[in-house]
């Protein structure tokens, strides 16, 4: 899998390759809301704007509104979008991607977050300041005279953490949403993954928000400081339709499942097969298309747009195309369930071993913190630092829905350890793709607001939580389940020394997803 791109990177490549025009969608999909279109009706008039705050501070953005041909704003009134409200100084860019919408009717509001751009202060997050600015901005908009009132948010990744926060925070006059590469929780999501750091988030703090590197660090368990800028901790409060879009190659493939696990009556999921980032110029481009129908079905009286036809519309990974579900996981899903043995096989749950008989429980060892090649090598790389599990050759075709998890009996020869399990999808030629990943730290076993005690070598039942996948294990390929304490850099490298003793055999270490035979 490649490196995802930075934010910045993917703005650059975007305006590189098309100058922020927005482009025809380029994906197979058949469904008629990711074709929608309707002719330009309008012209583009831009302005800047000094949107005022609730406690007097005014932040820097641009206003685009439909205009008459002269150049000239058209009266309205319009339906309105605040997009785009992140922390990346990148208005003027954004605002051009906007004029999709604006030509068709739409007044956008673009914004730098607080402490960014021309915006004062210090930037924050998704803290409480931002989250008033936030819907202090829709409400500023809903409230002009060339709007109906009736108002949509969209954004992706920082702009759709703040686009989900809206909706929890319940906005007046927000209508709908669409959140894209978006979260449910700032820690658990990205900060920290089962409770151990996440080394590859802090190059983008030191470019975004320098302060957090000191700030985060004093904040290791889900307390207040990460409540406030939860998605999850709200779910009760969302009271308007969503459109979640995510990536089958993106973190954030997590929040965009259980947000919509969370209410399915209110969310309708797209799962494409993009990285983190911006959609265009990735493979099966939506482009704007389908964003258009939903704003035109929920913010125009006089336009009917379109809803996606199902629920649940998602990329059957690595290569096999869209597919459509009315739910998540699809109805016709079921558990699989391996065992892990001795031997180093994943034993298929109800299968026997050689002997006629499930095998019994023995242990496996391996290094926490194993001696490495170089000093910038993953412990893993060591064989000592990891153990290895694989199905038999599938025979047929099997399709990986839903959530995936592994459940191990392990002891620590320390007070506290990590867990790291990597599923990977192996063809013959011994090519692996990684379908998902999932940590936990042994302390966080029963949640990340209070640490519980390890004892050292103390035998404790784990429960890692993999990222959810859609991925089609063709026949002839293999799983392969590793297990370590080291997946750097997806999480930091700093499992406490010493060793991991896994239970094998009978049911003590499992892997157990959804599939469709």
């Amino acid at each position: 899998m490649t490196q995802p791109l930075t934010p910045a990177e993917l703005i650059a490549a975007f305006a590189e390759q098309n100058g922020s025009v927005a482009l025809k969608p380029t994906t197979t999909s058949t469904d008629p809301f990711f074709a929608y279109d309707r002719p330009e009706t309008h012209g583009v008039h831009a302005e800047q704007v000094q949107v005022p705050m609730r406690d007097g501070v005014h932040l820097s953005g641009e206003l685009h509104r439909p205009a008459n041909p002269d150049g000239t704003p058209t009266a309205g009134p319009f339906p309105g979008i605040v997009y785009e409200f992140n922390g990346y100084n990148s208005v003027p860019f954004f605002a051009a991607g906007a004029h999709h919408y604006v030509t068709r009717g739409y007044a956008v509001l673009v914004c730098n977050v607080r402490g960014t751009g021309g915006s004062p202060g210090t930037v924050d997050p998704f803290g409480l300041q931002e989250q008033n600015d936030n819907v202090d901005l829709i409400e500023w908009l809903a409230a002009q005279p060339f709007s109906t009132g009736k108002i949509g948010q969209m954004g992706v990744s920082y702009g759709g953490h703040n686009t989900m926060l809206a909706v929890v925070n319940q906005a007046p006059h927000l209508v709908t949403a669409i959140a894209a590469q978006s979260f449910s929780d700032w820690y658990d999501n990205t900060l920290y993954r089962g409770g151990i750091p996440n080394a590859q988030i802090r190059e983008w703090q030191r470019n975004t928000a320098p302060h957090t590197l000191e700030t985060y660090p004093e904040h290791p368990l889900f307390d207040t400081y990460w409540q406030e800028r939860s998605v999850k901790m709200r779910w009760d409060k969302v009271n308007i339709p969503v459109l979640d879009v995510g990536g089958w190659l993106d973190a954030y493939r997590v929040g965009m499942v259980e947000n919509y696990l969370s209410n399915p009556d209110l969310f309708w999921m797209v799962a494409g097969p993009w990285q983190h980032g911006m959609m265009p110029g990735q493979f099966e481009d939506i482009a704007a298309a389908g964003y258009l129908a939903w704003w035109d079905y929920w913010l125009q009286d006089d336009l009917a747009g379109l809803l996606p036809q199902v629920k649940v519309t998602s990329y059957e990974m690595p290569n096999h195309g869209w597919q459509q579900y009315t739910a998540w996981p699809p109805e016709q899903s079921q558990t699989t369930t391996w065992a892990t043995t001795s031997t180093g096989r994943l034993r298929r749950n109800g299968a026997q071993g050689g002997n006629g008989l499930a095998e019994a429980a023995s242990y496996m060892v391996f290094d926490a913190r194993p001696p490495k090649e170089s000093p910038d090598a993953p412990a893993q790389d060591s064989p000592s630092g990891r153990l290895v599990f694989h199905t038999p050759h599938l025979e047929f075709d099997e399709v990986i829905v839903g959530a995936v998890e592994v459940s191990v009996r392990v002891a620590f020869s320390a007070s506290d350890g990590h867990i790291a399990a990597i599923l990977e999808d192996v063809a013959p030629d011994g090519t692996a793709t990684r379908i998902t990943n999932g940590w936990l730290k042994a302390s966080h076993r029963d949640g990340d607001e209070e640490p519980a005690p390890v004892e050292p070598d103390t035998a404790y039942h784990l429960l890692v939580a993999l990222w959810p996948a859609h991925h089609r294990v063709t026949a002839g390929h293999l799983l392969r389940l590793t297990i370590s304490s080291s997946d750097y850099p997806q999480i930091d490298d700093t499992a406490p020394p010493g060793t991991v003793t896994l239970q094998v055999g009978g049911d003590s270490c499992e892997l157990r997803y959804g599939v469709i035979a």
